[in-house]
């Protein structure tokens, strides 16, 4: 049985210039340049660069007795005088930063070199192929990946072959293929795995007795050099620890990578743009807002001399009042576009001058031991906004400081207590581990167990687990990796 009923709730929701704000709040300075770049082809009431003072202009327009507001078109339509005030200079005209324009590097360098796989077709032509095999040739240098290696299972490749060139080949002669192709440059290039990549190479040298050795290691016990178990590999090929050195050191020189020297060439150079800039100054902190994040906007005049020709108009038709209602969106969204650049300038100063504020020792140090430990709720509640909008100023964005260009999120993390009863940074006992690391005996590195008695006895009581957490954070492999000889 169907009913109808009333059902009241209260529900909270963003207005669209809120969830404007928010997007525009979490992006770093160069995707804020595109979204204002859009906003400016979107828009044609908005209009960027200095503007002209319009004070002379307006100035027939500042006595509104002759103006009768039943004139306008309705209350809910459009109040012409809001666009037309001349009362005060806006805010959006007004700009408080330093930044030179001529210090703005717009544009990214492009690198525009030959491809790893241009370079290695250019090689096929050195080589006698048949017709058919040189497409297969062609077709296997499709699938080298960026290392230089071909991942792909060979039989996966003879039935693309079949189905995409119609080119029927037996899996043998696919392999015959692929091997003439490991002798082309770079050395090591169309490897399957990194045990075929470092065969290669050292066949591809001239035949020392240490490097004969690295190729036996290589082909025949690689599995034991990987995991580095050295006393077995000298008890099986009946080596000294003198000549196991050498022969490791042969295979050190190798590159395991042999395709990465043409990894990303005719792509964007990787640029990153500090957000902030800060700087010491007479032994205090001086906080700037990045002047590529501050850009001069203005409602166009051309759309405020519009609505001077309809407040002006004695006659106001239907096409006149539609024209009007138009020139009152675009009006709208661009007020409302700028305001939100305000504020995201307002909120992204606000939060970074907290951040300064709670790591101020650090930032005048430059020493990470300086770190405070620091949440996002730190931040929020200081500067009484919610954690998701400092997570979105937080994320992705850069400060230039004394010390280097940093990203934001490297100035939080957790606390634990010291044996003092201090909260300290988990940033710092990251540092004094990796320093007991750096400085162990690579011949007998110290283990999770023993980095945690460590620790210990530097006054951070923390487990062994904990130990290992913050190792695999850093990059640091297990104990039985990092031994040398």
């Amino acid at each position: 049985m169907l009913k109808q009923y009333l059902h009241l709730k209260q529900t909270q929701k963003l207005s669209p210039q809120q969830i404007q704000l928010m997007k525009m709040i979490k992006l770093p300075t160069l995707d804020f340049e595109q979204r204002i770049k859009q906003e400016l082809e979107e828009n044609p009431a908005l209009e960027s660069g200095k503007e002209n003072d319009p004070l002379d202009e307006q100035d027939n327009f500042d006595d509104s007795s002759d103006y009768d507001d039943n004139e306008h078109i309705n209350a809910d339509d459009i109040n012409v005088d809001e666009y037309l005030s001349d009362d005060d200079i806006p805010d959006y005209r007004t700009k408080s930063n330093n930044y030179s324009e001529d210090d703005q590097q717009k544009t990214i360098p492009i690198a525009a070199e030959t491809s790893l796989s241009q370079h290695l077709i250019n090689q096929l032509y050195g080589f006698r192929f048949e017709s058919e095999e040189l497409e297969i040739a062609e077709f296997l240098i499709g699938s080298i990946d960026d290392s230089g290696y071909i991942r792909r299972d060979l039989g996966q490749i003879v039935d693309d072959l079949a189905f995409t060139q119609n080119i029927m080949v037996e899996l043998d002669v696919v392999e015959q293929v692929l091997k003439r192709i490991q002798h082309l440059d770079p050395s090591g290039v169309g490897a399957r795995d990194l045990q075929e990549c470092l065969s290669i190479q050292l066949q591809r040298k001239s035949r020392t007795s240490d490097q004969a050795v690295a190729l036996l290691i290589i082909d025949n016990h690689f599995d034991l050099f990987s995991k580095k178990h050295y006393d077995k590999l000298m008890s099986k090929l009946e080596l000294t620890e003198e000549q196991l050195k050498s022969a490791i050191a042969e295979i050190e020189r190798l590159n395991p990578k042999p395709g990465s020297s043409f990894a990303g060439q005719n792509k964007n150079i990787e640029q990153i743009i500090p957000d902030f800039i800060m700087k010491i100054v007479d032994g205090d902190l001086d906080l700037k807002l990045n002047g590529r994040n501050a850009p001069e906007l203005h409602v166009s005049h051309s759309y405020n001399e519009m609505l001077k020709g309809y407040k002006a108009s004695v006659d106001k038709s239907k096409a006149q009042h539609d024209a009007v209602m138009f020139i009152k969106q675009k009006l709208d969204a661009a007020k409302w576009f700028i305001d939100a650049v305000q504020q995201r300038q307002q909120t992204l100063m606000l939060t970074m001058s907290a951040i300064m504020a709670h790591q101020k020792e650090y930032f005048l140090s430059g020493d990470e031991k300086d770190l405070k430990p620091m949440i996002l709720k730190d931040i929020a509640d200081e500067i009484n906004m919610d954690v998701s909008t400092v997570s979105r100023v937080a994320n992705g964005k850069y400060v230039d400081t004394p010390y280097g260009t940093k990203i934001l999120k490297s100035f939080f993390s957790e606390s634990m207590t010291n044996d003092q009863g201090e909260e300290v940074s988990t940033r710092e006992i990251k540092s004094i581990l990796k320093t007991l690391v750096d400085q162990e005996d690579k011949k007998k590195p110290i283990t999770d167990e023993q980095l945690a008695i460590e620790l210990k006895n530097e006054g951070y009581p923390i487990a062994r687990r904990t130990v290992a957490k913050y190792r695999e954070q850093l990059d640091i492999p297990v104990a039985r990796l990092r031994k040398q000889l």
